[in-house]
């Protein structure tokens, strides 16, 4: 297994995985669909980036960092196939989501997410994400939880 950068072959496996467990859990949202449908132009030309995790030839897991204002990214679209679940991949991939964010400069991460996604949740305070209010800039109805982590 690899952590890869973003590479446009892989727009398909990125929509994918997210639409899984969204469709899941939740619902898509106009801004997912936004997003997952052009992730080139709403996360890479604006300085944002997407991570892979590649198993062979397959893409079996993803992650987006994606620029909010200059310094802040927000944790986004973070994604592990069904079957590949349980094996800390998603750890291993916020590990180097984190890592990548640092040795950027950057000042700090903002997740939303919402409290039913327990794993996901306990996943981010273990790596010292913070709650902190919801604020008026909430993206997505299905948040219920805004975290943060200072990178500096």
């Amino acid at each position: 297994m690899e952590i890869i950068s973003y590479q446009s072959q892989y727009a398909e496996d990125f929509k994918n995985l997210n639409l899984a467990w969204l469709e899941k859990y939740f619902w898509v949202e106009p801004h997912d669909e936004e997003v997952l449908g052009k992730p080139k132009k709403y996360i890479i030309e604006t300085g944002g980036n997407i991570f892979f995790v590649k198993d062979d030839e397959k893409i079996i897991g993803c992650v987006a960092l994606m620029k909010m204002e200059e310094g802040v990214f927000e944790l986004t679209k973070m994604a592990v196939s069904p079957e590949y679940q349980g094996k800390k991949i998603g750890q291993k991939l916020m590990e180097h989501t984190l890592n990548f964010a640092k040795k950027q400069g950057w000042d700090h991460l903002i997740i939303f997410s919402n409290r039913k996604l327990e794993n996901a949740i306990y996943i981010y305070k273990k790596h010292g994400f913070r709650e902190i209010p919801i604020g008026e800039n909430n993206p997505y109805s299905r948040g219920d939880i805004k975290m943060r982590l200072n990178l500096s």
